[in-house]
């Protein structure tokens, strides 16, 4: 890559060695961090979307339903996003006052077969979820196998929520709800910031942060009424 003399460069969901970083810094080559997996370092501008309120958000829609056994599957604890996820849906739940579970938080890698292995422990659960926030809408397609394999109908049996708006999901059976993050201006904002920094711009920030968006689809309904 630097052979190639590039005016910057954007790494995304990844960070970079210090290694990296000293022969970035030598060239003088700017560097922007998309969506960094975990707290940049040495104040690097950086631009990410509002990973904790979309949990919140997503959470707060399935307990508006009238959902209390929501269950998540959370990605990687080593990425940031991951993480804030997670935080938002806690705070949730606490300020419902509905108790956090445990055994209800599903630890993902946020690949389809990590929420296809998650959701089948958790709908084999003796008192299982009827709600799954997959925190990313791999793990959510992965959520809809499993249902699909124990016999669970979405959303009559189980809602399901995802995270990230990917535009394949709107043609899921049934379409998913998710949590949209702005994937697009994320990257446009990114762009931009590192421009001005090959111009020899200063940054006003340098952590932009882009709102996240609640979608709602076909995926999502209030739980089954028990048996009378």
């Amino acid at each position: 890559m630097l052979r190639r003399r590039p005016s910057g460069v954007i790494a995304v969901f990844s960070g970079l060695t210090e290694t990296q970083h000293e022969q970035l810094a030598r060239r003088e080559i700017p560097l922007v961090l998309l969506d960094p997996a975990d707290v940049p370092a040495r104040n690097i501008p950086s631009v990410g979307a509002g990973n904790w309120n979309g949990g919140l958000t997503a959470t707060r829609h399935l307990l508006e339903l009238g959902h209390r056994r929501i269950a998540i599957i959370t990605g990687p604890d080593s990425a940031l996003s991951s993480r804030a996820r997670l935080d938002g849906y806690r705070t949730a739940l606490d300020m419902a006052g509905v108790p956090i579970d445990p055994e209800l938080i599903g630890r993902g890698d946020f690949l389809i077969e990590g929420g296809l292995d998650e959701a089948r422990r958790l709908l084999r659960l003796p008192d299982r979820p009827t709600a799954i926030f997959a925190t990313n809408d791999g793990q959510a397609i992965g959520v809809y196998h499993a249902a699909h394999q124990l016999g669970l109908r979405i959303p009559d049996d189980l809602s399901v929520i995802g995270f990230d708006d990917l535009p394949s999901v709107r043609w899921a059976i049934p379409p998913l709800t998710t949590i949209r993050q702005p994937l697009a201006e994320m990257a446009a904002a990114a762009t931009s910031m590192l421009l001005k920094l090959a111009n020899g711009e200063q940054l006003p920030q340098s952590r932009v942060e882009l709102a996240t968006e609640l979608v709602v689809r076909e995926s999502t309904a209030p739980p089954a009424l028990p048996p009378a």
